[in-house]
């Protein structure tokens, strides 16, 4: 399942949005080892393609220097569909390079809503997962409900470390 905070998929789509009718491609970055995403990196489509995306090699090893600099690694690789649904094509599958990351998909294809849809893929097998997406500022495992008489009610907890 893919963990993901609201303002990160809102920067995406505007993202997705922004490029269209071109593909739009980027990566949220996380900690390490973590499968938490929690930076948000925009890249330009080299490819320029309604169909088709590519990083910019320049800025790919740049991104990629930058992470490892910070101790991250990609886990999320994102881009858009401007005219199908949000799932892999064979171009995809073959260049998915990063066993570990979550491959998120976003449809544009309609111009009112957004398909967005996460894949594991490793070795050629793509593999959907579920999209949770949690509000930003809130822990999701801080949330834990109680029973106040017969009614059930949720309890939110933020621990600001004080």
């Amino acid at each position: 399942m893919l963990s993901i905070d609201r303002s990160i998929i809102d920067a995406i789509v505007a993202h997705a949005r922004r490029d269209h009718p071109d593909e739009a491609c980027g990566v949220v970055a996380g900690p390490v080892g973590s499968d938490t995403p929690t930076r948000h990196i925009p890249m330009d489509n080299a490819a320029r393609s309604m169909t088709f995306y590519e990083f910019d090699s320049m800025e790919h090893l740049r991104v990629w220097r930058e992470m490892d600099d910070r101790d991250e690694e990609p886990v999320i690789i994102y881009h858009s569909h401007t005219a199908t649904e949000a799932y892999p094509s064979r171009t995809d599958v073959s260049f998915a390079g990063e066993p570990g990351a979550h491959y998120l998909l976003v449809s544009t294809r309609e111009p009112d809503s957004e398909e967005i849809r996460s894949f594991r893929i490793v070795d050629g097998v793509v593999t959907e997962e579920p999209v949770r997406v949690v509000e930003a500022g809130v822990d999701p495992h801080a949330v834990q409900s109680y029973m106040f008489g017969q009614s059930p009610a949720t309890v939110d907890y933020e621990c600001s470390g004080r």
